[in-house]
């Protein structure tokens, strides 16, 4: 199971910190990532990390930092100089098979529940 945390409002320029706690078999996962469903748009691809591989989408990338921390089987996502249009039901998941690069957009077949992110202006 996989279970996020941390979402909330925060002004434009501010910073939040995503958790995702694994348990069970998604917690010794290939990969995991962090997808994102603004309201009215498809969910879209933020962040994966495999190993010790990183991935992000251009959208985000120089502003989000997502990490693996394995003794407490939980995953992060640092999001710094926030904007309005990251606004959107952040979602963790997890895959069974490493990736490196575009590979790392798919083959997910377990999820969170969402948090939510609400970015003022």
């Amino acid at each position: 199971q996989l279970q996020a945390s941390g979402g909330g409002l925060v002004q434009a320029g501010g910073s939040l910190r995503l958790s995702c706690a694994a348990s069970g078999r998604t917690a010794r996962r290939g990969a995991m990532g962090w997808f994102r469903q603004a309201p009215g748009k498809e969910r879209e691809f933020v962040a994966a990390i495999s190993w010790s591989t990183t991935y992000y989408a251009d959208s985000v990338k120089g502003r989000f930092t997502i990490s693996r921390d394995n003794t407490k089987n939980t995953m992060y996502l640092r999001m710094n100089s926030l904007e309005p249009e990251d606004t959107a039901v952040y979602y963790c998941a997890s895959r069974p098979n490493y990736c490196v690069g575009t590979a790392c957009e798919q083959g997910y077949d377990h999820w969170g529940q969402g948090t939510l992110v609400t970015v003022s202006s």
